[in-house]
C-alpha cells in the first residue's frame, strides 16, 4: 500500500512539473495564475529607478555605418558581395551614416546622449583586407585606435563586438565561409590580434553578435550574406563553428589576456519572445518551450548551459544535428562572463521564418528575461541590443520609438525590481541611422537621423534621443505628472453620486394595482383567465407600484449616494415632438423616481437630453424635420423643457439640458458644415431653455441648471515635438472651448478654433449674431464635466470636409499604460489636468464632475474599477485641496450596466452587487481620504442609518405590512379572549 501511495504521489508531481517545469526548466514561465489581479504592483507601469551605476550604452555595427566600403585599403565582405547580388536597388553602403569620415560627430552624438558605454564592432575586413592576420591594414587600425582613445578620454566604455556578420568575403570563398572548420582557428587568430592591440583600453568584449541570425538567415532562408539557402545541415554545421570559435576565443583570452587586462568576454544572443494560445494548455506551452529552444536555447544551451544541444532539439534534429565531444562538451560549457542578449526587430520579422510552432508572438522581454533567469540559473546580463524600428520617411519625429524605448525599459526595470533579474546594463540600438542588412534604407533604427543623400550626414538627435537622454539623467522613470497621495475630505454638503444614462419607462405595475377578477385552471392549462365586466376596488395608486422603481431604490440605497444623476427620454415623454401630446404616465414615472429617492434622502440631477452616437434621442417627428440641423427644433426643445420644469422642477434642484453636445460629432459627421450647424443649434437650445428656467422657474424653484461637456485631457503624445505640443491645445479647443467658450466667456466661438479652420480654407464656423452673443454668454450656473480618460494627440495633416479633418489631430495609444478591455487608458493625472485648465480658461466656477467611470470585465470582483475610483478621486481632492477648484460634487459613472455592452455598471444588468460598491461606500462615508487620526466632521453616520431604515422599510413592505396585521389581529384575539374571562368570571360572582 505504501508503495502504491508513493507511486501515485510521484506520477502527480511528474504532471504538475510537466506544466510548471523542473529546475531550470522555463516551462514556469508560462504557468500563469489565471486570478491575477489587473492591478497587480508587480504588473503596472513602474516609477522607480535602475540600481546605481547601472550601465547605459547604444550601440552600433561597423557594416551598418561606418561607409567607405573601398576606402583606404578595406577589403569586400560578404555583405559587399550580397549588396550586387542580391539586393540590386542597392549599390553600395555609401549612402550610409559614414563613421568612418565623421567620427568626431559620432562623438559628439555620444556626448549628447550621457551614455556610460559605446558597443560598436570591428570590421573585420578593414584591419585584415583578406581576413587572414598579417600586418593590419593601418588606416583601419589608425580610426579604431582614435575611436578608443576617443571614448576612453570621454570616460565611456567601450565595448566591442569582434564579429558583426562582416566576414571577409575572401574567407567565404576560399573555405565557404563558416560551414569550414577551419574558419575557427583563423578567428581566432583575428581576436588573438585585437586582444593585444585594444586589450589594454576594452573590458567588454563580444565575441560574436547574433549567431543564430548569422547561421540561420544567411545559411538556411538566403536573407543574410551570403545568401544560401535550402540545406538545413549547412545551418546547423555553421552553429555549430559560431559555437565552436566563440569557445576557442573565450578559453584564449581567459587564459592569455584576462590576468593582467582584467577584462570579461561573452558573445550576444538574440531571440524573439513567445505566448501560448491557451495558458492553461500543456501542449501550447510545451510547443512555446520548444519554439525558445530551438532559437536561443541553441546556443545559450551549450555555452550558458550544460555544454550540449537541448534534449529537444537532438531528439528532433537527429540526423541533422552535430555532436559534440565529451572533450568539446567540457570547452564549451561555462565559455561566457555575463549573458548578452538581444531583443530586436532582426529577431521577429520576417514572421513566416520564425519558429513559432502556432503560437503567438509577444515583445514581452521581461518574460524573454525571466525565461533566461530559470533555464541558466539566475547570470548577469547585458541588454547587448535593444530598440525598434521606423519608416525611412520619419526623419526627427520618431514618436512610435520613443514608446516602444519606454516599454522595453519598464519591463527591464519590471525584471530587475520585482522579480530580481540581474540586468546589469541596457543598450539602446541603434545610435545612427544606417544599413539596416535585407531592409537596406528602407527601415530606420538610429536615435539619430541622417540624411544619407547630404554631403556632411549631420546627426541631428531624434524625438527617441531626447527621451533616452533623459532616462540617462534621471537613472529610469520618475512620475511627473501626478504628486503624492494627499489626505484630506470634501466638504459636508458635497454631492456622492452615482450617473445612469436614459432612464427607460416600464410602467409595469405590481399585482395589487390590477382591478381585474380572474378564474384559475377553467380549462385545465393552469392559466389565469380574466372575467370581463367585473372590476374590484383596489388601493390609490403608489409609486412603488413601479417595479423598476422599486428595483432603481433597493440599487441607490445600497450605493449609499447623496445624489441620482438620470436622463429623461424625450420621445416617450412628447411622442410628437410638441406640447399637442403628453405622456401623462411617463411623467409621473419619472415623478415618482425623484420623490422616491428623496425620501431616501438621495437629490435627483436631472438631465433633459442625452444623445448618444448609437441613438440621437429626438422625436421621430422632429427626427424627420432633420434634427438639430433645423433651427425649429431648439423651439422644440424649450417647450419640451418648460414642461418638465413645471412638472418636476419642485424636486430637483440640479439640471442638465444636454449630455455632451460637443460628441454630436458622432452623429452629424457628413461634412463638418453639418456638424457645426448642429452645433450651433444645440447651443441656442441650451440658452433658450436656461434663460426660460431662469426667468419662470428660478425665483420658485432656486434651482441650477448647465450643461454636461465631454472634458478628457489631451496630452503631446511626443513631448518633444512642438507639433504635437499645439496638437494637444488644438484638440481641447476644438473638443472642450467649443462649447465652453461661447457659454462661459465671450458668447462666441474660440479665436483659436476659428483661425485654425479658416487657414485650411475647407469649411467655416457659423456666426452669432449680437442677440445670439447676448443670448449664449453667461448661461450656465456651473461647469459640468464627464471626464473618462487621457487621450495622447499627435499631429496629422488631413484633407477632407469632415469635423475630424478640421482639427487635424491623430490618437496614439500608450501600450506602457494601464487600460481598461474597450484600451481606455487610466491616467488619473489628466482629471486634475483637466480641472487646472477649465479653472484658468473659466475662473473659479462651481465643478461638478457629472460622470467618470472605467469597463472592468469583472462581474463580482471589479479590482481595476476600484483602481479606477481611487485614484481619480484622489485627484479630484488634490484639485479641490491644493488647486483650490470649487468641486461641488462627484458622480460615479455607472449604475447599471446593458447586455452585449462595456461593462461600466457597479451593477450587472441582472442587478447583481460588485465589489466597487463596498469601496465607493466607505468614500462616501469618509467624505474623501482623511487621515487615521482624524473625526469625523459631518454627520454621516446618521444619514447612512437613515438610508439602512428606508432601505428596510423598502425592501420588506409587504412583510412588515403582514406582521402589522399578523400582531394586530394577535393583539385583538388577545383582548376579546382577557375580556371574556373576565365577564365569565364576573357572572359566576
Amino acid at each position: 500500500l505504501l508503495t502504491i501511495y508513493l507511486s501515485h504521489i510521484l506520477i502527480a508531481f511528474i504532471l504538475l512539473r510537466a506544466v510548471t517545469g523542473f529546475s531550470g526548466d522555463g516551462r514556469a514561465i508560462w504557468s500563469k495564475n489565471p486570478h491575477f489581479s489587473p492591478v497587480n504592483e508587480s504588473q503596472l507601469f513602474l516609477y522607480d529607478t535602475f540600481p546605481k551605476n547601472f550601465f547605459w550604452g547604444v550601440g552600433t555595427g561597423a557594416f551598418q555605418v561606418e561607409g567607405s566600403g573601398k576606402k583606404d585599403g578595406k577589403g569586400p565582405s560578404i555583405w559587399d558581395q550580397f549588396l550586387r547580388t542580391h539586393l540590386n536597388n542597392v549599390n553600395s553602403t555609401n549612402g550610409s551614416s559614414d563613421s568612418y569620415i565623421f567620427l568626431e560627430k559620432d562623438l559628439s552624438a555620444l556626448d549628447f546622449l550621457g551614455v556610460s558605454f559605446y558597443q560598436f564592432s570591428i570590421s573585420w575586413p578593414r584591419l585584415f583586407p583578406d581576413g587572414i592576420v598579417a600586418v593590419a591594414n593601418a588606416k583601419g587600425l589608425q580610426y579604431y585606435n582614435t575611436l578608443l582613445d576617443a571614448l576612453i578620454l570621454r570616460n565611456i566604455e567601450p565595448i566591442v563586438t569582434l564579429y558583426h556578420w562582416d566576414l571577409p568575403l575572401a574567407l567565404q570563398e576560399k573555405y565557404g565561409g563558416w560551414k569550414n572548420e577551419s574558419i575557427i582557428d583563423i578567428f581566432n587568430d583575428y581576436a588573438t590580434y585585437c586582444f593585444q592591440t585594444f586589450g589594454d583600453r576594452v573590458k567588454y568584449w563580444i565575441t560574436i553578435h547574433n549567431p543564430y541570425l548569422v547561421a540561420w538567415h544567411g545559411y538556411g532562408t538566403g536573407m543574410h550574406a551570403p545568401g544560401e539557402k535550402g540545406k538545413v545541415a549547412a545551418v546547423y554545421a555553421v552553429g555549430h563553428n559560431l559555437i565552436k570559435a566563440h569557445s576557442k576565443v573565450w578559453h584564449n583570452y581567459n587564459r592569455n589576456f584576462r590576468p593582467y587586462q582584467k577584462g570579461w568576454l561573452s558573445i550576444t544572443l538574440g531571440s524573439h519572445w513567445i505566448e501560448p494560445n491557451r495558458s492553461e494548455n500543456t501542449m501550447d506551452i510545451l510547443k512555446c518551450q520548444q519554439s525558445m529552444v530551438s532559437v536561443l536555447g541553441w546556443f545559450a544551451n551549450p555555452i550558458h548551459g550544460d555544454g550540449d544541444y537541448p534534449e529537444i532539439m537532438k531528439k528532433k534534429l537527429l540526423s541533422i544535428l552535430p555532436l559534440f565531444s565529451e572533450a568539446e562538451n567540457s570547452e564549451v560549457k561555462g565559455t561566457a562572463d555575463f549573458f548578452a542578449f538581444s531583443f530586436g526587430p532582426n529577431n521577429f520579422k520576417p514572421l513566416n521564418t520564425m519558429a513559432k510552432m502556432g503560437q503567438n508572438v509577444s515583445l514581452n522581454l521581461r518574460e524573454a528575461l525571466n525565461w533566461i533567469n530559470l533555464e541558466y540559473g539566475n547570470p548577469r546580463i547585458l541588454i547587448a541590443e535593444n530598440g525598434w524600428f521606423t519608416d525611412s520617411h520619419v526623419k526627427t519625429e520618431d514618436t512610435t520609438a520613443i514608446y516602444m524605448m519606454k516599454n522595453f525599459l519598464n519591463q527591464v526595470l519590471q525584471a530587475i525590481r520585482f522579480d530580481g533579474i540581474r540586468v546589469f546594463g541596457y543598450t539602446a540600438w541603434s545610435l545612427l541611422d544606417g544599413f539596416e542588412w535585407q531592409d537596406a534604407y528602407t527601415t530606420r533604427r538610429g536615435l539619430f537621423y541622417v540624411d544619407f543623400n547630404s554631403k556632411q550626414k549631420e546627426r541631428k538627435p531624434k524625438s527617441s534621443a531626447h527621451y533616452y537622454k533623459q532616462i540617462i539623467q534621471e537613472n529610469g522613470f520618475t512620475l511627473k505628472e501626478s504628486t503624492p497621495d494627499v489626505q484630506g475630505q470634501f466638504p459636508c454638503d458635497f454631492s456622492w453620486g452615482i450617473t445612469e444614462s436614459v432612464l427607460k419607462i416600464n410602467t409595469m405595475l405590481c399585482q395589487f394595482n390590477d382591478p381585474h377578477l380572474y378564474l384559475w385552471n377553467v380549462t385545465g392549462n393552469r392559466l389565469l383567465h380574466r372575467v370581463e365586466g367585473v372590476m374590484l376596488k383596489t388601493r390609490p395608486a403608489q409609486c412603488t407600484d413601479f417595479v423598476s422603481i422599486k428595483k432603481q431604490l433597493e440599487m441607490l440605497a445600497r450605493m449609499k449616494v447623496t445624489h441620482y444623476r438620470f436622463a429623461l427620454d424625450w420621445p416617450s415623454i412628447l411622442p410628437t415632438g410638441n406640447l399637442s401630446m403628453v405622456n401623462r404616465q411617463a411623467l409621473r414615472y419619472y415623478r415618482c423616481v425623484v420623490s422616491e429617492g428623496l425620501k431616501l434622502n438621495i437629490s435627483p440631477m436631472v438631465t433633459l437630453y442625452y444623445p448618444t452616437h448609437a441613438r440621437l434621442g429626438l422625436p421621430r417627428p422632429l427626427l424627420h424635420s432633420g434634427g438639430w440641423l433645423n433651427p425649429s427644433t431648439a423651439k422644440a426643445f424649450q417647450d419640451y423643457a418648460g414642461l418638465c420644469f413645471h412638472e418636476l422642477g419642485d424636486l430637483v434642484k440640479l439640471w442638465i439640458t444636454i449630455n455632451e453636445p460637443n460628441r454630436l460629432s458622432d452623429i452629424y459627421n457628413r461634412t463638418s458644415k453639418d456638424t457645426y450647424r448642429a452645433a450651433h443649434n444645440l447651443l441656442i437650445a441650451h440658452a433658450l431653455v436656461w434663460h426660460l428656467y431662469d426667468r419662470q422657474y428660478r425665483p420658485s424653484q432656486r434651482g441650477a441648471i448647465s450643461l454636461s461637456l465631454h472634458s478628457d485631457w489631451a496630452e503631446p503624445a511626443n513631448p518633444f515635438a512642438d507639433s504635437h505640443r499645439k496638437a494637444a491645445e488644438r484638440f481641447l479647443q476644438f473638443e472642450i472651448a467649443w462649447f465652453a467658450e461661447p457659454v462661459f466667456k465671450t458668447g462666441d466661438y474660440p479665436l483659436a478654433m476659428r483661425e485654425y479652420i479658416a487657414s485650411k480654407n475647407s469649411s467655416t464656423l457659423p456666426h452669432f449674431t449680437d442677440e445670439e452673443r447676448r443670448l449664449v454668454k453667461g448661461t450656465a450656473d456651473f461647469y459640468a464635466l464627464n471626464h473618462f480618460t487621457t487621450r495622447f494627440v499627435m499631429h496629422e495633416r488631413q484633407n477632407g470636409s469632415r469635423y475630424d479633418s478640421d482639427r487635424d489631430v491623430q490618437f496614439l495609444q500608450d501600450i506602457t499604460c494601464l487600460s481598461s478591455p474597450t484600451r481606455l487608458a487610466v491616467m488619473p493625472w489628466g482629471e486634475r489636468k483637466v480641472l487646472r485648465w477649465i479653472q484658468k480658461n473659466y475662473g473659479d466656477l462651481d465643478v461638478y464632475i457629472t460622470a467618470n467611470g472605467v469597463d472592468d470585465h469583472s462581474l463580482e470582483n471589479d479590482e481595476l474599477r476600484i483602481y479606477y475610483l481611487e485614484k481619480y478621486i484622489q485627484e479630484a481632492l488634490k484639485a479641490y485641496l491644493i488647486d483650490k477648484v470649487k468641486i461641488k460634487g462627484y458622480y460615479a459613472f455607472k449604475l447599471t450596466e446593458e447586455k452585449s455592452k462595456p461593462r461600466f455598471g457597479f451593477f450587472t444588468p441582472d442587478f447583481k452587487a460588485k465589489s466597487s460598491i463596498q469601496f465607493y461606500n466607505k468614500l462616501i462615508s469618509s467624505g474623501g481620504f482623511p487621515s487615521e487620526n482624524s473625526s469625523p466632521r459631518c454627520s454621516q453616520m446618521q444619514r447612512n442609518t437613515e438610508c439602512i431604515i428606508c432601505l428596510l422599510l423598502v425592501q420588506k413592505k409587504p412583510l412588515i405590512f403582514f406582521g402589522c396585521c399578523f400582531f394586530s389581529t394577535l393583539a385583538l384575539l388577545l383582548s376579546i379572549t382577557i375580556f371574556h374571562k373576565r365577564k365569565r368570571r364576573k357572572f359566576w360572582k
